[in-house]
């Protein structure tokens, strides 16, 4: 099968609208999970990571200038504000056109434009705008995309299974690029889902800490650009080199208590690229920072034998972004192999798992050439991915 390169990518959270943006806040320990009082989100003030609105949208603003678009900044939702910066940012200077019959489009997402459940816009936008395929012919339309995109919503691991999906159809030779696209806003219906669970910090998370006590949500958008041709950039090339996602059918919403079916999917990626266990030299994990998800991820690295691999959680820094979580994540990874640069687990001090997996307690200078990324979510859903340095 043919290699599948990453040729270029953007991050848009509470810390930046670029990848570089974002890695330099991380390097610098900075965390963008604030207390928030917004009565249209919550009535009670709550943590998240929010990206900001008057940035947000001055840039957009220009984006539309730039192309020559005469419309309206708010006829486009918050979340499509997002990926059409996002995808603009990581198709910069880059030779992967939209409208080239060769391009794959693939959207993350777990919940789309769910804001226009809510009364403030209902008048705003047509109520076809909620439904993901309206979404992604938004997206699709904008930019001139040549193919309907796929959309992959499948809980907290749409993102790594929207790289592997891409990855999987390149290899295939049906396309020969492809524009990875994946984002979630916070929202009233959300951030009620969680706390009905009660799985919301009061404090910005503490992934794989004793004193953790559940997640931060964050709202984002990542886009990764790949293709079979590497390019000539004087970076070091990356490629996708596994994936496999797994089920553990335990329960709707709580992870398995063994780790056995994550390890699997670990696995399984390794293989397919042809790894043994011990080439891997960093692991990013999901980390959500809730108790149960926490140890079951802290199994599944021991029955992998595993245990002496950096770790660490991203989610410290720009909380749980649902379906962007798994690209953005994926896209911090990538930079850490670039640049040999390992990041913290901001929020961690003790452990509080029941595996001793090695936490990044600190930044940390490592030559390391392959990564394992993995995911969890709701339904019992696992995905694991390889990225390696060529």
């Amino acid at each position: 099968m043919k290699p599948v390169y990453i040729l270029n990518d953007n991050i848009i959270t509470s810390l930046g609208f670029t990848t570089a943006e974002n890695m330099a806040a991380i390097e610098r320990g900075v965390i963008g999970i604030r207390e928030v009082t917004d009565p249209g989100l919550y009535p009670s003030p709550v943590q998240l990571s929010l990206v900001d609105t008057k940035r947000l949208n001055a840039r957009f603003s220009e984006i539309l200038s730039a192309l020559h678009k005469p419309l309206p900044v708010d006829s486009f939702t918050r979340l499509e504000k997002f990926m059409i910066l996002s995808v603009y940012d990581a198709l910069e200077n880059q030779p992967v056109k939209p409208g080239d019959p060769a391009t794959l489009f693939v959207i993350s997402t777990t919940k789309g434009n769910i804001n226009l459940l809510e009364n403030r816009y209902k008048t705003l936008f047509n109520h076809k705008r909620i439904y993901l395929w309206e979404l992604g012919r938004t997206i699709q339309h904008f930019f001139g995309f040549a193919n309907t995109p796929v959309i992959i919503s499948n809980a907290c691991v749409s993102g790594v299974v929207a790289v592997m999906t891409a990855s999987r159809y390149l290899q295939s030779g049906a396309f020969d690029h492809a524009i990875v696209t994946g984002g979630d806003i916070a929202s009233e219906f959300v951030i009620s889902g969680f706390q009905s669970f009660q799985a919301l910090s009061p404090v910005p998370c503490k992934p794989f800490d004793l004193n953790r006590t559940g997640l931060s949500l964050g709202e984002g958008c990542g886009t990764m650009l790949l293709s079979v041709n590497p390019g000539s950039s004087p970076e070091p090339r990356i490629r996708i080199a596994g994936a496999a996602t797994t089920n553990d059918a335990n329960h709707i919403s709580g992870p398995s208590r063994t780790g056995a079916e994550l390890a699997e999917a670990m696995r399984r990626a390794l293989a397919e690229g042809g790894f043994s266990l011990s080439e891997a030299d960093y692991i990013s994990a999901h980390g959500t920072a809730t108790p149960f998800n926490d140890e079951m991820e802290s199994k599944a690295i021991e029955l992998c034998g595993l245990l002496a691999v950096p770790v660490n959680s991203f989610k410290g820094y720009w909380g749980h972004t649902l379906g962007a979580a798994g690209l953005i994540e994926s896209i911090a990874a990538v930079s850490s192999l670039r640049n040999n640069l390992l990041y913290r687990s901001a929020g961690f001090d003790t452990p509080g798992v029941p595996s001793p997996i090695s936490i990044l307690a600190q930044n940390l200078r490592k030559e390391i050439s392959m990564c394992l990324k993995t995911a969890s979510g709701f339904g019992g859903c696992n995905a694991a991915i390889i990225y390696h340095k060529n």
